[in-house]
């Protein structure tokens, strides 16, 4: 079979492109087709570390896993991570290229252009279809110059589109016909359908609204897709995922607060807490206080460590955590969370900003100096002699006293390395480790730590039985014959 591409482009961020494209790549798995998932750029800090020691968008790691083939750099060979003052640090095929205000960027992207196309020849060739994903809104023709992300890619591999609105959000209508009417001519013609995302109630009453998108447009009605309430299951990718609203949880007895800082990062690794039913996952946004009743508070990782610390004192829950912890609460740092609760971390470099120094929270006996090299590798060892498989994803070097009693042993070469730092009491804990609490054995040891009853979640079983509900779902409501016949 020829290699095949098709292109899923969204009126605007969040309409479900990333979900589509993972429903997708599992439907046509299922069907017996080698399926790759390609995102030419992306911006995202929730990343994922791949076999070869790189790094790629979240949701292009759950793609492939939803493909059942490992994650390539390949498949999202532009990953922007959002930071400071100094903008986003540029990754190229999973290797950091150094950092970049917007305006740089947009004169740093049509260099960036050969190693896109370089990408996804690699995989067009070890696929018989690649589902590629778009970014933001098609219709930022603001953007368009030089653009490598939705129709300046899909003009230069000649790829055909498929556009996606939300009907969640309102004026889908016009948003689908909006998007068309501001695009050139010669852009809007590689639109071959569109697909309208996250409807609600009974179909038939939209049926005029479909018949009047494709009327205006002259594009394929190829599915309405009723909104999916289990996506909640599946790891999100965009921060925008923070802001929906918390699901009750009345049979909740632990309280775990989270402090959500402007740039935090891998925030994924809540998602196995908040799928438990015993667990009430707390988001405290700025002008909030960290509860007093929490059982533990977790610090979440960050793109910019420093930056981020600066926010946590001036919204004042510095003071709120030392009292927590006066309370006999307990703490969890994880990655950037680590770094702050040390004693001090340096920036010699300027790295994240200006080079200099801070004081941490000093709730640990340990001192961090961020460094160039970034750490990216999957691991496994032990915590509290139980096992866990996870990854490290951080820039920066973690030593002091406090490592004396480190957190877990990891698995190495030459045998067991200690990792993370523990405080004298016991309370505070920070470790580089990501993706802790989606192994159920760990898991299960911080529910009982708190003192929470067993947990019957299979979180990683859970995952993949919700990839293929998705799979199944979109059988259902959209063409998939016909997606594969018009793509190229």
């Amino acid at each position: 079979m020829t290699t095949r591409a098709l292109m899923f482009q969204g009126t605007g961020s969040d309409v479900g492109k990333s979900l589509i494209v993972a429903g997708l790549a599992r439907a046509f798995t299922q069907r017996g087709l080698r399926v790759r998932p390609f995102k030419p750029q992306n911006m995202s800090n929730n990343a994922a570390v791949t076999p070869d020691g790189g790094e790629i968008g979240r949701a292009q790691a759950l793609q492939a896993r939803a493909a059942g083939v490992p994650p390539s750099v390949h498949m999202n060979p532009v990953l922007l991570k959002p930071q400071s003052e100094i903008g986003a640090q540029v990754v190229v095929q999973g290797r950091a290229r150094g950092n970049a205000r917007a305006s740089e960027y947009q004169a740093l992207k049509p260099a960036l252009m050969a190693a896109v196309l370089e990408s996804f020849e690699t995989l067009r060739a070890q696929a018989d279809l690649v589902l590629v994903e778009g970014a933001g809104s098609a219709s930022e023709i603001n953007l368009r110059a030089g653009d490598i992300a939705n129709m300046g890619f899909a003009r230069a591999a000649n790829v055909p589109v498929v556009l996606i609105g939300d009907i969640d959000r309102g004026g889908v209508i016009a948003s689908l016909v909006g998007t068309g009417a501001v695009l050139p001519e010669d852009d809007a013609s590689m639109i071959r359908g569109f697909l309208v995302n996250r409807f609600r109630g009974d179909p038939a009453l939209f049926a005029p609204g479909m018949a009047e998108i494709a009327r205006r447009t002259g594009w394929e009605p190829l599915g309405l897709i009723p909104f999916f309430p289990d996506a909640r299951r599946l790891p999100a990718e965009d921060a925008l995922a923070l802001d929906a609203p918390a699901r009750p949880k009345p049979d909740a007895t632990l309280r775990i607060a989270v402090p959500i800082l402007p740039r935090i990062a891998n925030f994924d690794d809540l998602d196995p807490l908040e799928a438990e039913p015993a667990v009430e996952v707390m988001r405290i946004r700025p002008g909030g206080a960290l509860p007093g009743d929490a059982d533990l508070v977790i610090l979440p990782g960050s793109k910019s460590t420093i930056a981020d610390l600066e926010d946590f004192r001036r919204h004042g829950w510095d003071i709120d955590l030392l009292a927590h912890v006066r309370r006999g609460g307990q703490v969890l740092g994880l990655c950037g969370g680590y770094q702050m609760l040390g004693r001090t971390i340096a920036d010699p470099d300027g790295i994240e900003g200006q080079p200099g120094s801070v004081a941490g929270l000093g709730l640990l006996d340990v001192e961090t100096v961020l460094s160039g090299d970034k750490r990216l590798v999957a691991i496994t060892g032990t915590a509290a002699d139980i096992p866990f498989a996870g990854y490290e994803m951080h820039m920066g070097v973690t030593q002091g006293p406090g490592r004396t009693r480190p957190f877990a042993q990891i698995d190495g070469p030459d045998g067991p390395m200690p990792e993370g730092a523990v405080s004298a009491d016991g309370r505070v804990i920070g470790t580089y480790a990501h993706g802790l609490f989606a192994d159920d054995r760990q898991r299960a040891h911080w529910l009982a730590r708190l003192g929470a009853a067993p947990s019957p979640l299979a979180y990683e079983t859970g995952v993949e039985e919700t990839l293929d509900a998705l799979a199944a779902h979109l059988e259902r409501h959209v063409d998939l014959d016909r997606l594969l016949e018009l793509a190229r």
